[in-house]
């Protein structure tokens, strides 16, 4: 299990600013949180290097970029332990995004994004299903994101 790292209120309301907006530089967050620069930056890399900040990124609109089609699907195994080798093959299928290890009826449980429900069947059959151990999924189409957040710190 991963190490908790406590966080103090400074910590937390950083964490808030940063979380609302990536961009926002160092000096703003210092001046809403009453300290010095040198202070945030400093706070930050300690974030970084405890592993509480896990990096920064652009967050690319699928949509926008022609994957109308957002699906999460159910991977049902033949046995439990092929579990590490379907995951290497699932890592290898680009339109995968994320991949969770579950308990209930799945033993894996993926999102992916493809341009259409055509390219989605591709990928379902062509793709996931010839992996070897996949016995077989379950498929949910999403029909919209109505929200996508961090936790909240405050």
């Amino acid at each position: 299990m991963e190490d908790i790292h406590h966080i103090d209120d400074l910590d937390r309301k950083i964490l808030s600013l940063i979380t609302r907006n990536a961009r926002i530089p160092y000096l703003e967050v210092a001046r809403e949180c009453n300290v010095s620069g040198a202070a945030i930056h400093q706070r930050i890399q300690r974030l970084i290097k405890m592993g509480v900040i896990t990096g920064s990124e652009f967050i690319i609109s699928p949509k926008k970029i022609g994957f109308a089609t957002c699906a999460y699907v159910g991977i049902f195994l033949d046995s439990a332990h092929l579990y590490p080798e379907v995951v290497l093959q699932l890592k290898k299928i680009p339109e995968i995004t994320q991949c969770h290890y579950i308990t209930g009826g799945y033993s894996i449980f993926i999102k992916i994004f493809t341009r259409d429900n055509e390219d989605l069947k591709h990928v379902l059959v062509d793709k996931v299903q010839a992996i070897e151990g996949v016995s077989r999924t379950e498929t949910f189409i999403s029909l919209e994101e109505s929200f996508n957040r961090q936790l909240p710190l405050e």
